[in-house]
């Protein structure tokens, strides 16, 4: 059989939690297929909870304490670095990306950065920037916006939003046929249906959405009922002496004025833009479907940070609790879609870089350069073994890491300011870092994050 074809599905701010194999109410019908016909990952995240550090760390398999990248930044990847991408194409593939990667600074024209694009790895581009660089940035999606004389309306109602509300929902000026995530979905369909060349394909869909603004258009807008949203997580009475860090410095700097149906409204909102993406991927499956090819293809599914979405009255990221840093991973491949495999769930942690690596081995290519992403192939065909044993993840200086039992953070003094029993705990809702019958956990996992350390340093070349 020839090599397989790859569809690489990405999301902006997703929730680990936000699809219909998690949440019966939710309606996610085409990445539930992708789910019942590969693996899902339960553990997975990501190396840091803002987009560009890790999105960095996604392309280079390093992490943001190799890079420098700790936080969002204007910053632009190095045409020197190696990547997966790069890999991919040297495997035989031809490459494309339509959507968002924030490799590079969103500003100015992004289809002068073409050029650059394919030194990163990618071929055939059409970029767009993400919800609040659209406002300002040129791209095919924005020039299509202003010829047709509606991106005044979309920079008028983002300004109007953060004038006013920032958490504002309402569905957005530019209809569901303009909106950016329709955009994304419909390129990549018109793309993948007039593939006729003779290499396999690697197509990269990275979706804006769900990031907010909450804007997603009807009839999405409308599709669930705020009356039926699960109640988020209530922030916690944690007032003892303790360590602090930055998720200490988050909550009393970002507290905002919710009116008492606004988080019901977010949720509802934010999984209309949830389905609506699901709706756009059923679109490009069903391409390869009529294709003949959707039995040689590999899918993956990944989003690169959460969204806490109301939960510990917080929204947006930047932070290490379960809404911002853990996220959905999916793997589908022609061998998980045809045997007992398909549909079982891996339940070790897992860090998102670790999805570059995976499709290098799986296009048949091979990584020859220094990082620090591991592939999950062998999880692909056993997903009851272990991947790693924990997984990291990084934001201003400080290192949070997970395992089957434990979450813990450290400070940028190195000292522990958040740790929870995962298994006890899911929501998070008591910290017991600094508690002195949990010294010798402390102690333990603190050793296991001084071993990775020592593990992953990156020797510049």
């Amino acid at each position: 059989m020839s090599k397989p074809n790859i569809l690489l599905l990405m999301t902006d701010q997703q929730r680990w939690d936000a699809l219909g194999c998690y949440q019966d109410w939710l309606q996610t019908p085409n990445l539930d297929l992708i789910a019942n016909e590969g693996i899902r990952f339960t553990n997975c995240v990501t190396n840091s909870p803002v987009c560009i550090p890790a999105r960095l760390s996604m392309a280079t398999g390093l992490y943001p304490h190799n890079t420098g990248v700790w936080n969002n930044i204007k910053h632009q990847m190095g045409c020197h670095i190696p990547t997966w991408m790069q890999a991919i194409r040297s495997a035989g593939y031809r490459t494309s990306l339509f959507g968002k990667t924030h490799l590079h600074p969103h500003q100015g024209d992004l289809r002068e950065c073409e050029d650059l694009m394919s030194v990163y790895g990618l071929d055939d581009v059409n970029e767009i920037g993400g919800p609040r660089a659209s406002t300002r940035v040129l791209s095919h999606m924005t020039a299509e916006w202003e010829a047709k004389g509606i991106w005044r309306d979309y920079q008028d109602d983002y300004r109007d939003r953060f004038d006013a509300k920032p958490h504002v929902v309402r569905p957005s000026v530019l209809g569901l046929d303009d909106y950016a995530d329709v955009y994304v979905g419909q390129q990549a369909k018109k793309y993948l249906e007039s593939y006729q060349r003779s290499e396999p394909w690697f197509c990269w869909v990275s979706f804006g959405g769900p990031h907010e603004p909450w804007d997603t258009p009807e009839p999405y807008a409308s599709l669930y009922d705020m009356e039926q949203m699960p109640a988020p997580i209530p922030r916690p009475n944690d007032d003892r002496n303790r360590p602090q860090g930055h998720l200490d410095q988050h909550m009393k700097q970002l507290n905002p004025q919710f009116d008492p149906d606004d988080i019901a409204k977010m949720r509802a909102n934010y999984a209309g833009n949830v389905t609506l993406i699901d709706h756009q991927i059923g679109e490009v499956l069903q391409v390869i479907k009529d294709r003949g090819e959707f039995d040689n293809t590999i899918v993956a599914f990944v989003s690169d940070h959460g969204e806490m979405n109301g939960d510990y009255n917080l929204i947006y990221k930047s932070n290490f609790l379960n809404g911002a840093t853990r996220v959905p991973l999916l793997f589908r491949t022609p061998e998980t879609a045809k045997n007992e495999i398909g549909g079982q769930i891996c339940t070790s942690p897992v860090e998102w870089f670790d999805v570059g690596p995976t499709l290098v081995e799986l296009a048949g290519g091979g990584i020859n350069y220094q990082q620090f992403a591991k592939s999950l192939c062998n999880v692909l065909e056993k997903p009851i073994e272990g991947h790693r044993d924990y997984a990291i993840s990084e934001l201003n200086g400080e290192i949070m890491l997970l395992s089957r039992e434990w979450k813990i953070a450290l400070n940028t003094l190195g000292e522990v300011y958040l740790l929870f029993s995962v298994q006890e705990d899911p929501d998070e809702t008591a910290n017991l870092a600094g508690l002195a019958k949990y010294k010798n956990v402390e102690n333990q996992l603190r050793h296991c994050i001084l071993n990775r350390l020592a593990q992953s340093l990156f020797q510049k070349k």
